[in-house]
């Protein structure tokens, strides 16, 4: 079985942003040479996302608007994390609900997606670096 492990890096200058990360996963999967098998996208930090959905600019809208009623930036006064120093207490809410990885399925040396399906990377506490683990397992 092989093995193969790529860290993507980010670096969003927004508080929040939602990005397709599908062309990059894809790359690693071709430079994997793994054929069948899977990929694990996983955010190396707990105040970001990787998640599969549809890459529409109405569906993003809708998820900015949602997490921010759910989970509002302000009054920071709402978070007891923020109590450490930080502004951030939203950001790990929001990560939780987007969810922290997901797993592909490798088919023929191809992201195996459904309709419409694509690979997102969820930041929502922007302005430093920030990574991305890609595992692939396979032959």
């Amino acid at each position: 079985m092989k093995s193969y492990r790529k860290e993507l890096w980010f670096n969003v200058p927004t508080r929040r942003a939602f990005i397709n990360i599908t062309p990059q996963v894809q790359s690693c999967v071709e430079e994997s040479n793994v054929k069948e098998g899977l990929a694990l996208v996983n955010a190396m930090h707990i105040t970001a996302s990787v998640f599969i959905n549809d890459d529409e600019s109405g569906l993003h809208h809708d998820y900015e608007v949602w997490l921010e009623k759910l989970a509002p930036h302000e009054p920071l006064s709402n978070y007891r994390h923020n109590l450490t120093g930080e502004d951030n207490g939203d950001a790990h809410i929001k990560r939780q609900v987007m969810g922290r990885e997901v797993v592909v399925a490798i088919t023929a040396g191809q992201l195996d997606f459904g309709p419409w399906e694509q690979i997102f990377y969820g930041e929502f506490d922007g302005g430093r670096r920030k990574r991305v683990l890609v595992k692939i397992i396979g032959e």
